[in-house]
Order: C-alpha cells, then sequence, then structure tokens
C-alpha cells in the first residue's frame, strides 16, 4: 500500500477524494492502493528540559544555560494524539511508500518528517508538493510526485529555527524570570517576540520623549486653487510674516505651465502580510484573524497556499490565467473584457526569479460560496487584485502650475485621471491602500502662463507630529523590515530577507504579546504595558531586542534552506550567545525587579513553580519559551465550526450540530475520528479541522 500523510483530517478527505480513497477505517481512509492518513498539525515537539536531565526539572539560576548533547523529539501528551499517531505507526511498518502530503512550507515538513522518524519510517518517501486544493492541483502533484531528498534543506531550517527557539526561549526566560520577575510571574522571551516588543516600546519611547516643534506655511488662493510657498516651511515665525507682507503688495502672476502624462500600475497581488495589512486597514481585522480566515479560503479550495512571502506569480501560472478568470463568475462583469482578448503577462506580475516554493495569494477560480460574511471581505480583496493584474494601467496627467508674487514663489499640482485602467476593478476606491490622499491632488481650472489677479496669502502655524503609535499593519510591516520604514515596494522585497519571524508566524508572536499582557491595544494603537516597557528596559543584550540583529539571524536561516549556510555552525553561534546572555544577566549587580502589570482577570492561574512550554498549536507556530504556570480551567464546550452557533451533539455514528435543522451541516463521523472524545478532546479535533 502507499499510505499518505496529511497534516489535517480535511485536507486528507480531499486528497483521499481525488485518489479513489472511499473506505473509512480507523484514523485512515482505504482504496485504489492507497491509505489516507493525517496529523493534528504537530503530532510531535522537541523534548522540554525535564526529559534531558533530573537537574533541569526545577528552575534554577544554576543549571543555565540548558544545552542538550543532542536534542529529541517526543510525542505530544493526549490521548487523541496518541491514538492516531499509533495508527500511522502501523501503516508505515507496512507500507511500500509512504507520500508526504503535509503543508507545502517549512513548518509542514517540519511536522510530517518528526511524525515520520517518530514512527520509524524505513520505505521509500516521496513529496507532495502543491499551491492549492483543487482537484486539478492534486491530481497534478500526484504525478509529479517530488524526492522527499529534494527538501532536506528545507527540513534542517525548521529544525533550526525550532531548536533555536527552544535555546533562546527556555534559557533566557528561565534566566529573566528567576532574575528580575519577583517570583510573580514568568517573564517570557524569544527570539522573534522580544525584538518585536522592542519595536512598540521604542516607538513608545519616540512619542513620550517627542517635542513639538512650531513652524508656518505660507500659501495662497488664486482663483479658487491654493498655491503654496516653494520655500517650504517657516522655523521662525518673523521670517513666514515678512514673505507674507510681500505677498500682500502685488498681484499673483503664473509663470509657468507644465503636464507630464504617466502611468500608474496596478497593486502588487498578495502576499501574506500584505494581506494581513490590508485587512487591518479597511476591516480591523487582527493578523490573526486574517491568517485564519485566507486559511479557510485555501482549504474551501477557493484560493491558493497563503503562508507566502512573494506577490508575484511563476510563468507557468500564465497558460491557467483565462481559466482562473472564467471562475470567477461573480465578477463577470470585471473579467469579460479581459476574456475578448490576450491576457497581458507583465513583468510585474510574473518573474520566476521573485518565487522559489509558493506564488503570491491568487483565486484558484472554483467557484466561492458559502463563505462566512468575513470570508467573503477577504476573498473579494484577493480576487480583485487578481483581475486589476490583467487591466490596462492607468494613464494619468500630472500638471504643475507655478506663480510669483514679487519675489515669492509659489506651486501647485494636480492630478487628472485620462484612462481608468485598473481602477474600474475597484470602482471608487484609492489605487494604494498604503497611500494617503493628497491635498494636491484632483483636477485644476485652465491656467494661461502669464496671467495674474488678486490672491488671498495666509501664513499658517502648524506644529511638528510625533510618530504614530504602531498598529498591527504597521507593526507586520515592521517585521517584514527588521524596523525599517520603507514605502517602495522594490525595497521593501529587498528587506524582506532580512525581516524578523516568518509571513506564517507573525500572527501568533503578535497574539503572544497580548496573551503575555506586554502590549495593550486601543482601538487599532498597540502600546506595551509597565512590564513590556521594564522588560525591555532591563535587557542589555541587542541580540535579544534588536530587529535588526534579529533580522540577519533570519537571513542565515533562509541560507539555510537555500544551503548556502550551514545548520550545524547557525546552532554553534546560538549556543555561544546564549552562554554570554547568562554571564551577562548573572553578572549584573543592580538588583533590579521588573513590575508586574496585571492583565484583566481571565483565567485563575496556580502560583505554582513555572512549568514548561504546552505544545504548540498546528500552524500558528510559536517561538519555544517555558510557559506561564500551568492553568487549571473548565474545559471549554465544544461549539459548531460552521454556523458558530450549534454545540455538538453524539448522534449513532456521527458528532453533529444541534442547529441541524436550520440547515448547519457540519458532520464529524465516528469511523474517521473515534467515537467518545471528550468535550475537550472535541474542542481540540474542531480546532484543527
Amino acid at each position: 500500500m502507499k499510505v499518505c500523510i496529511a497534516e489535517k483530517p480535511s485536507v486528507a478527505r480531499e486528497i483521499a477524494e481525488v485518489l479513489g480513497a472511499t473506505k473509512r477505517m480507523n484514523g485512515y481512509i482505504e482504496g485504489n492502493g492507497y491509505q489516507v492518513t493525517w496529523t493534528f498539525g504537530h503530532l510531535c515537539t522537541l523534548k522540554e528540559p525535564n526529559d534531558y536531565s533530573d537537574n533541569w526539572k526545577r528552575w534554577s539560576l544554576a543549571s543555565l544555560p540548558m544545552i542538550p548533547p543532542r536534542f529529541g523529539i517526543k510525542l505530544i501528551s493526549n490521548p487523541t494524539y496518541e491514538q492516531q499517531f499509533k495508527t500511522i505507526e502501523e501503516l508505515m511498518q507496512n507500507a511500500e511508500m509512504v507520500i508526504n502530503c503535509g503543508d507545502a512550507g517549512q513548518e509542514g515538513e517540519l511536522i510530517q518528517r518528526w511524525v515520520m522518524q517518530k514512527a520509524g519510517c524505513k520505505c521509500p518517501v516521496y513529496r507532495l508538493w502543491i499551491s492549492s486544493l483543487t482537484e486539478e492541483a492534486i491530481r497534478e502533484g500526484f504525478q509529479h510526485l517530488k524526492e522527499q531528498s529534494d527538501f532536506t534543506k528545507l527540513y534542517e531550517a525548521g529544525l533550526s529555527r525550532a531548536i533555536g527557539d527552544w535555546l533562546l526561549g527556555m534559557n533566557a526566560t528561565r534566566l529573566y524570570t528567576l532574575r528580575y520577575g519577583q517570583n510573580r510571574q514568568v517573564l517570557s522571551i524569544g527570539r522573534v517576540q522580544t525584538p518585536t516588543l522592542a519595536l512598540i516600546v521604542n516607538r513608545q519611547a519616540e512619542i513620550d520623549n517627542f517635542k513639538p516643534e512650531p513652524y508656518w506655511e505660507l500659501k495662497t488662493v488664486y482663483r479658487n486653487t491654493t498655491f503654496s510657498a516653494t520655500k517650504g516651511k517657516f522655523t521662525k515665525k518673523e521670517e513666514g510674516e515678512a514673505f507674507l507682507e510681500i505677498a500682500r503688495q502685488e498681484d499673483f502672476t503664473v509663470t509657468d505651465i507644465s503636464e507630464k502624462k504617466g502611468k500608474e500600475y496596478a497593486p502588487r497581488l498578495f502576499d501574506l502580510t500584505s494581506l494581513q495589512v490590508e485587512c487591518n486597514k479597511k476591516f480591523a481585522f487582527t493578523a490573526d484573524d486574517t491568517l485564519k480566515l485566507i486559511q479557510s479560503l485555501y482549504e474551501k479550495k477557493v484560493t491558493t497556499y497563503p503562508r507566502v512571502d512573494t506577490t508575484f506569480l511563476s510563468d507557468d501560472i500564465y497558460p491557467k490565467v483565462p481559466n482562473t478568470l472564467s471562475g470567477l463568475v461573480d465578477y463577470a462583469d470585471l473579467t469579460a473584457p479581459l476574456l475578448k482578448a490576450k491576457i497581458r503577462k507583465d513583468k510585474r506580475v510574473f518573474d520566476n526569479s521573485k518565487v522559489t516554493d509558493h506564488h503570491a495569494i491568487i483565486p484558484t477560480g472554483v467557484p466561492a460560496r458559502n463563505l462566512t460574511d468575513n470570508e467573503r471581505k477577504v476573498y473579494d480583496l484577493v480576487a480583485r487584485r487578481f483581475i486589476a493584474a490583467f487591466y490596462p494601467d492607468c494613464e494619468i496627467s500630472t500638471t504643475t502650475v507655478l506663480g510669483k508674487v514679487g519675489k515669492v514663489d509659489f506651486k501647485v499640482t494636480g492630478k487628472q485621471i485620462l484612462k481608468p485602467g485598473w481602477r474600474v476593478v475597484f470602482g471608487a476606491e484609492q489605487k494604494d491602500p498604503d497611500a494617503e490622499l493628497s491635498d494636491e491632488e484632483g483636477v485644476l481650472p485652465d491656467f494661461v502662463k502669464g496671467e495674474s489677479g488678486p490672491h488671498k496669502p495666509t501664513l499658517g502655524e502648524k506644529w511638528t507630529q510625533p510618530p504614530k503609535p504602531y498598529t498591527e499593519a504597521t507593526l507586520l510591516r515592521a517585521m517584514e523590515t527588521a524596523g525599517k520604514l520603507v514605502d517602495n515596494d522594490e525595497l521593501r522585497d529587498a528587506l524582506k530577507e532580512n525581516g524578523i519571524g516568518r509571513p506564517s508566524t507573525r500572527a501568533a508572536i503578535i497574539e503572544t504579546l497580548f496573551k503575555r499582557n506586554y502590549i495593550r491595544k486601543e482601538r487599532k494603537n498597540l502600546f506595551p504595558t509597565a512590564t513590556g516597557v521594564e522588560l525591555i528596559g532591563t535587557i542589555q543584550e541587542e541580540l535579544l531586542k534588536s530587529a535588526e540583529l534579529t533580522g540577519l539571524w533570519e537571513k542565515k536561516l533562509r541560507q539555510i534552506e537555500r544551503g548556502t549556510y550551514e545548520a550545524r555552525t547557525f546552532l554553534e553561534e546560538l549556543k555561544q550567545m546564549v552562554h554570554q546572555v547568562v554571564i551577562n544577566v548573572l553578572s549584573d549587580q543592580t538588583g533590579r525587579t521588573i513590575t508586574i502589570e496585571q492583565a484583566a482577570p481571565e483565567k485563575p492561574q496556580s502560583e505554582k513553580e513555572p512549568k514548561e512550554k504546552k505544545p504548540r498549536k498546528p500552524r500558528a507556530k510559536k517561538e519555544k519559551t517555558a510557559s506561564q504556570p500551568e492553568e487549571k480551567n473548565v474545559p471549554a464546550k465544544p461549539i459548531c465550526p460552521i454556523c458558530k452557533k450549534g454545540s455538538i451533539l453524539r448522534g449513532k455514528t456521527a458528532y453533529g450540530c444541534s442547529e441541524y435543522k436550520s440547515g448547519c451541516t457540519f458532520r464529524m463521523d465516528y469511523a474517521t475520528y473515534g467515537e467518545g472524545l471528550s468535550d475537550e478532546e472535541l474542542v481540540k479535533v474542531i480546532s484543527k479541522q
């Protein structure tokens, strides 16, 4: 038998259907020579400190740094996981070949490799590598299975990332908690988490320390058009008033008129970060909200693989564009003009050199049905960006009018759209969500060189403004560019190499900062708490909190993935760094402590000795840190993941939704998931679908 292992039950069902495997077994689906099984995201994790040494069970400064001679993995302690792993293990022992159908990315590779290693897989292994879950994509993927060895470097990069997070997170968290935490709360430190917090803390310090300065602007209104003095801002009021007095003495004269025709290009296709930025701006969705929504759209087969960091398509997508456009039936009025002629192929859209594992997020062409309101909003953004990419450029005319009053020069610029091109796809919306409206944009009256007349000059007082607090949108951009403020797309692409975190993990990092009560949100703005501010102030090691230096580590991880840097070297450097951090903190004689600002009451926490981090949830990979003290909670009741209203019922052959009479179609059969799951186990299984 050929054993296929997918990352979650829903994906396994899609693959099984395409392969013709229809017989439901306990933990897998069989048929047509295939056995299709699944994990629930992470079934295995790196061993925790107490798994290596009894001395590491207790939190003690004397035991630091903790550096295992060899890192090992273990099965996550969970009855459902253990049962599923046993099934996988039995299937692999008797398999003629295994096909790794895990998520086609670094984390997906790591998840499945760990399971195969733990199961002692000895047979040949192949890799299914696809960018969407449509039937066509799955069939094509199985026709072109890849050698598992082709992805060894990808696995090494994922493993290096996981070990790096363990080394830094486990050691630094214990170190700072024991040294500065007043025995009241775990002070969580992470390789990406802490520099991200530092970005927010440093921005708040800039705001708090900002001293507003006045300045003056000279403007005049001539023929209902506002002209600005070309001299710019006046830092002294007296100087501005002197120019104002001159401007009052004479009429305004138009000295020059120039017109320049140009083009505006359609906005780039989405990568995950730009989609999260757009959704935060437009709908106030968190980064985590957007990731969950686009993941759901991917699993519903209507959009392509979401965890991507490129805005380009590969050349092999071009022949498929007409079919994809034809499938966007809800946008037929926009796609019809494109389908009447040859589809344009633009270097700003298609560029093989800018695509590695996956291309930009685009629709698959499968009709989008049964979407929630929020899924529809995200899908609409993706669909319109895709359609706009093939429309003509927007043609504009920019007119610049120069004027003079005595020796004072003035200027105004106006823009006129000659042919809207791709703008029709967005209706009245702006072309660029990042762009701010300029008060100089708009159509100007017809001026004639040499004309003159009365005008109304004014000198306006203004004050310099402090930097704005981060929103999730601007924080995501800052993480992507290691804290550098960049508006230019090309420059941003170059800086992505040094960004902190990965597109797929940034949402989880931000959520972790909220969970640790290091940051809080007011409307859309993010602010550090007192604990967050003091933690960053206490950390003296720049490598722990510098976005730029952490970005260099991220670059090395990307180089490991490409095979241009050795994983062994990366980990040796990290071990040396951890040694140095421990020495530096232990030699701190200041006696500082960190204020523990309590979060709003949520769940009671025991005051026991801190325990290690619980297993990570699948996909939303968080950095490995020692966790907060273990929580004792009443198990959550399982809520239907489809309608979000009903509770889960136990029928004769399957779990179903209490809202089934209202049309809810949720169903989980016992053959696939097992009968008799507790509420707690049901919640976990549902969250991984």
